[in-house]
């Protein structure tokens, strides 16, 4: 049995994984698929392929295509969730901050640089007509309890994550959400490495397959909601709102895709340079 190392954030996203993994659907097809929850998100899981501790990543798009282009010998398979991503911008419960406007110029705390947050914080920048080399600052949390420390303690002053995940957080009055920056593209994908791929093609295709059957379904599987609030720790109106917002997808990336993308990495000095399709998808 072929062991494979795949990693993503510990979500409620990525449930569709932990369902074919409780019900042994990879090891029936001769694979250990070994599941790695990547707390500091885009940014650790980028290393991670990088330093080979990982196969394989349900990453977030604009997150991958900067650090292939950075150099991460990776390729992207297939889109895992075509809907965009809602990041909440987030304060400390007790900030003075009220409104975007407030924090133009203040810190934001990012997970590391190169991560979602941190490239969705030029996203909002932009959105909002700021001056990018004047009105954004960083300080790295490296997760999500790190940025509740960060923001309670005052070493930043807003925070974007997934407005779902976070909302505990807004419910229990750690954190207050000033408003919503949605990613402008389908927010995960699945990477593999470009070695790993070479060699392994058959047994990602398998993978690929059996995640899709249960993903194609996964609104029909009895109680989702339940369990979903269950497992993390969501209000079930919060997971049902959710679930009415998010689609996923069986198929690659369009060329289309790619190039929005790059073109917006490229306006904001992000990534130097845009690449072919090819050498950033891989189509199996």
């Amino acid at each position: 049995m072929k062991t494979i190392n795949i990693g993503g954030v510990p979500e409620h996203f990525n449930l569709a994984w932990y369902l074919g993994l409780k019900n042994a659907e990879y090891k029936d097809a001769d694979i250990n698929l070994r599941w790695k929850d990547y707390f500091g998100g885009t940014g650790a899981m980028c290393k991670g392929l990088r330093d080979g501790t990982i196969d394989m990543a349900v990453i977030l798009t604009e997150g991958i295509v900067k650090d292939i282009i950075d150099g991460n010998k990776s390729k992207i398979v297939q889109v895992f969730v075509e809907t965009p991503l809602i990041w909440g911008i987030h304060v400390a419960e007790k900030s003075e901050y009220k409104t975007i406007e407030d924090v133009k110029g203040t810190k934001a705390a990012i997970s590391r640089y190169g991560s979602g947050s941190h490239l969705m914080a030029y996203i909002n920048a932009q959105n909002n007509g700021w001056d990018i080399e004047k009105d954004l600052d960083f300080e790295v949390i490296k997760n999500l309890d790190g940025a509740v420390e960060g923001l309670t303690e005052g070493k930043a002053d807003y925070f974007m994550w997934e407005k779902f995940t976070t909302k505990p957080l807004v419910d229990n009055g750690t954190f207050r959400r000033i408003d919503n920056c949605p990613s402008p593209w389908p927010c995960f994908v699945i990477a593999v490495r470009e070695d790993f791929l070479k060699t392994n093609k058959e047994d990602v295709k398998t993978i690929l397959d059996i995640v899709n059957n249960t993903t194609a379904e996964f609104k029909d599987i009895p109680s989702i909601d339940r369990m979903i609030a269950n497992r993390y720790e969501q209000e079930i109106e919060d997971v049902q709102e959710w679930l009415s917002l998010t689609e996923w997808s069986q198929e690659n990336i369009s060329k289309e895709t790619i190039n929005k993308v790059q073109d917006e990495l490229l306006a904001l000095n992000i990534i130097p340079e845009k690449w072919d399709y090819k050498d950033l998808v891989e189509t199996l």
